[in-house]
C-alpha cells in the first residue's frame, strides 16, 4: 500500500527580504525540537547571515553537482531526499528552473515527487511568481517574471502563510544590506525595489492570500456539509442557478497568453470552468496556436480546436453546445480600408451570442 501524500506548506511574500526563508526556518527549528524528523532539501543563503544561523544543527542533504554548457551548477538532489525519507523537507525557492537535463524541468514539479513519496514539504515563493498575475506584475512594475509556477500548484497547498512587512521597512533592510550588498542593494532600489512597485506586489498578495484562505474556508465548509450527510438543498428548494462556464478564444497571436491568464484567474475567482477554443485549422500560424494550446493545457484549461470558416458562428455554436456563460477574447485585428464597413469578428460574435457575456481583453502596453 502506498504511503499518503505528504502536506504542503507555502510561505508567499512579495519580494525577497520580506522574511519567508527567515520564517521558515523558525518552524522548521520548531519542529525539529517537538522531535519531527526533518531535513533541509534546499536552502538558498544569499549571503544574509540571520537567515543562516537558523539553520544550525538541520540536517542538510547534499546538492547533486551538474554541468551545463561548461560550467557547473548544484541542484536540489530528490532522489537523495526520497531515499533520505524524512518527515518534512525544507525545500526553499519554490519557482526555481532546474538546470537543463535534470529529470524535471521546474523545482515545483521536485516537491510533487517529494510529496508523493509521503513527505512533507515547506517551501517558499513570490507572489510574482504566479502565472496568472503574469500580465498584472509587468504592467506593474514593467519587469516580465520567467520563472512561474500553474496557479492550481499554489492551489492545492494544504496550508498557505503569507510573511509581510510594509515596503517602507523592506526598503530600510535594504538600506542596512541586510537584503543585499550596499551596491546591489542600491540599484534594486533604484528599479524593481521602488516604493511603488513593492506597494502593487504587496497589495497583489494580501488579495491572493485572502482568496485563498476564502477557498479554504469554504472547501472545510463542503467537507463539514457531506459529514453531516446533507446531500443537498429541501426538496422544495428552488433549482441551482446556471453554472458559470467561461470561454477564451484562442489565435496565434502573442495576445492569446494574455487571454489565457486573464479567464483563468476569473474561472478560479468565481469556481468556473475553463475551456479554451481555436477555430479553424490555421495551418500557417500552427506553431503559435500549439503554443498557446500547450500553455493552457499546463494551467488545467480543457483545450479544443474545432473546425470552421466562420469562426463567430463556429464559437458561438461551440459556446452554446457546451453551456458557457462568458467568452473572452482579444480586438479583432483592423480591417484594411476597403472593408471598414464590414462587421469585425467581436461584433459579429457579440450578434451572434447574446446570451452570453463576451469580454475583451486590452492589450495594454508599457
Amino acid at each position: 500500500m502506498s504511503a499518503a501524500r505528504g502536506r504542503l506548506k507555502v510561505y508567499l511574500g512579495y519580494a525577497a527580504g520580506v522574511g519567508k526563508t527567515y520564517r521558515m526556518l523558525e518552524e522548521t527549528q520548531e519542529l525539529r525540537q517537538k522531535g519531527v524528523d526533518i531535513v533541509i532539501g534546499y536552502f538558498e543563503p544569499h549571503g544574509r547571515k540571520e537567515t543562516i544561523s537558523k539553520t544550525e544543527g538541520l540536517e542538510v542533504i547534499p546538492r547533486r553537482l551538474l554541468t551545463y554548457n561548461g560550467s557547473q551548477f548544484e541542484e536540489m538532489d530528490t532522489d537523495a531526499v526520497i531515499r533520505r525519507k524524512p518527515a518534512v523537507a525544507v525545500v526553499d525557492e519554490f519557482a526555481h528552473t532546474n538546470v537543463p537535463g535534470t529529470e524535471r524541468v521546474k523545482r515545483w514539479q521536485d516537491v510533487h515527487a517529494i510529496l508523493d513519496a509521503g513527505i512533507g514539504v515547506l517551501t517558499t515563493m513570490n507572489v510574482q511568481h504566479l502565472e496568472s498575475l503574469n500580465d498584472q506584475v509587468f504592467h506593474a512594475t514593467g519587469i516580465r517574471v520567467r520563472e512561474t509556477i500553474p496557479d492550481w500548484v499554489v492551489d492545492e497547498a494544504d496550508e498557505l502563510v503569507f510573511v509581510d512587512l510594509t515596503p517602507g521597512a523592506l526598503r530600510n533592510r535594504l538600506e542596512r544590506g541586510v537584503v543585499y550588498s550596499q551596491e546591489k542593494a542600491r540599484r534594486a532600489m533604484e528599479n524593481f525595489f521602488s516604493e511603488t512597485n513593492l506597494t502593487a506586489l504587496r497589495e497583489m498578495a494580501l488579495r491572493h492570500t485572502a482568496h485563498e484562505v476564502e477557498e479554504k474556508l469554504d472547501a472545510a465548509a463542503a467537507a463539514a456539509t457531506r459529514a453531516e450527510g446533507l446531500r443537498g438543498p429541501p426538496a422544495d428548494s428552488p433549482p441551482p442557478g446556471r453554472p458559470e462556464r467561461i470561454l477564451i478564444c484562442l489565435t496565434g497571436r502573442p495576445s492569446s497568453a494574455i487571454l489565457i491568464r486573464r479567464g483563468k484567474r476569473v474561472a478560479d475567482y468565481i469556481h468556473a470552468e475553463c475551456l479554451a477554443v481555436h477555430v479553424g485549422d490555421d495551418s500557417h500560424n500552427r506553431e503559435a496556436v500549439e503554443r498557446h494550446m500547450s500553455f493552457a493545457r499546463n494551467l488545467r484549461i480543457e483545450t479544443h480546436v474545432i473546425p470552421g470558416r466562420d469562426v463567430p458562428l463556429a464559437l458561438a455554436s461551440f459556446a452554446r453546445t457546451r453551456g458557457v456563460t462568458q467568452i473572452f477574447m482579444g480586438r479583432s485585428a483592423p480591417l484594411p480600408w476597403w472593408k471598414r464597413y464590414r462587421e469585425s469578428v467581436v461584433q459579429r460574435l457579440v450578434r451572434q451570442a447574446r446570451d452570453m457575456q463576451i469580454t475583451i481583453v486590452a492589450e495594454r502596453k508599457r
